[in-house]
């Protein structure tokens, strides 16, 4: 069996074949979408978790369905369920992060045959009366995972689920916090394959994976050259190792990220004294820092930055960031929205920033590279 990197980029490269494996086993799949679906439940009540994500390649089938002017990661997810590569799938937990997902699972749902469906209302602004809406939520996917997986989720199982999720997450982070080293010892285009694979099998194989490609990583000699450009790449999806490779091939060390399939999922752990699903709730609502969420800021407009943007700033001074792109996928308005105050926050702070808009397709990124290079140029 592969250890290590060779691991992750095996999995990486077939994502979907160990949750075949484990649904031949008598298993049950659990597909979910965005970072906000509680995995810890998933697994408590004895199901897989795995992340649907969308591919580069050409959209043949969903613009059927949707409007093609609407976020092509979308899209792309509904491309695949249309072409039953996610039949393996027994059922799928979609949560509200935007309207382009909630309108499109109602879609899956009458096209994409599953046993299990469940829609997960999560609240915009993480105010006192949403936590406890939210809690109650959670509470009613948990009675619906009970039901669909025949098990009892004790209080007891849901704390030992979360405390092996928090060990991924911790694992990660260690993984993470190597990559301030100049050269850093795993580069970016290593760190998405481990992410994705991660996300695609039990978080209990997940963790010795983990193990394993940290200590491959900390003795290792053959880890990327150093460049003088460190960068920090923020956006949304990121599931492919080809944008991150171009930037890496054009000359820079890609160091740390702010991205859905990055530290955002990961960077925040489970509060283990208390109520489990207030603690859930506490961090998915509370954490997870995606721009879908309104947070109130009373205050001066630099006061309403730094409550919402000082962690990239700090991300930057921590990994001794010298530039950032910031990596859009067209049609993303939670995301467009708030990139010009991402920009104008951290050239403020004297960190250049790029900003790339894409529509998730290889094409589009492979035309990045001669404006990737120059801003490298710029920044050398």
């Amino acid at each position: 069996m592969a250890k290590g990197l060779d691991w992750a980029k095996r999995l990486y490269e077939n994502r979907s074949q160990r949750a075949k494996e484990l649904r031949e086993e008598g298993n049950k799949v659990i597909g979910y979408i965005c970072a906000f679906p509680p995995r810890e439940l998933i697994t408590a009540a004895g199901l897989v978790p795995y992340r649907i994500t969308g591919t580069l390649e050409p959209i043949t089938e969903a613009d059927a369905y949707l409007e093609t002017l609407m976020c092509p990661y979308v899209r792309s997810c509904l491309d695949l369920g249309i072409k039953k590569r996610y039949d393996f799938l027994d059922g799928m937990i979609w949560p509200h992060t935007c309207d382009n997902i909630q309108k499109t699972f109602d879609i899956w749902k009458h096209y994409v045959p599953h046993s299990y469906f469940h829609y997960l209302d999560v609240p915009h602004m993480p105010d006192p009366s949403s936590f406890e809406f939210f809690t109650k939520e959670l509470d009613v996917l948990k009675e619906s995972l009970e039901e669909f997986g025949g098990v009892k989720i004790t209080e007891e199982c849901l704390k030992e689920a979360i405390g092996v999720h928090n060990e991924n997450r911790a694992l990660l982070r260690q993984l993470t916090g190597l990559r301030k080293q100049a050269p850093p010892p795993i580069s970016g285009t290593e760190m998405t394959q481990v992410m994705m694979a991660a996300m695609s099998i039990p978080v209990y194989e997940s963790n010795e994976m983990l193990k394993n490609i940290i200590e491959e990583v900390s003795t290792g000699k053959d880890g990327p050259q150093e460049k003088t450009a460190r960068l920090l790449v923020y956006g949304c999806e990121i599931d492919d190792i080809a944008f991150i490779n171009l930037v890496e091939e054009c000359g820079a060390n890609v160091v740390i990220d702010d991205l859905c399939m990055g530290t955002r999922d990961y960077w925040k752990d489970v509060a283990t004294e208390g109520d489990p699903l207030k603690n859930l709730a506490d961090r998915i609502l509370g954490e997870i820092m995606c721009p879908r969420t309104f947070r109130r800021s009373p205050g001066t407009r630099q006061q309403d930055l730094d409550n919402r943007f000082s962690y990239i700033r700090d991300f930057a001074q921590e990994f001794n960031v010298n530039g950032t792109i910031l990596y859009i996928i067209r049609y993303c308005d939670t995301f467009e929205f708030d990139a010009p105050e991402v920009r104008d926050y951290l050239e403020e702070a004297g960190i250049p920033v790029l900003y790339l808009e894409d529509d998730y397709s290889l094409t589009s990124i492979q035309g990045f590279k001669t404006r990737i290079q120059a801003f490298l140029e710029m920044i050398e």
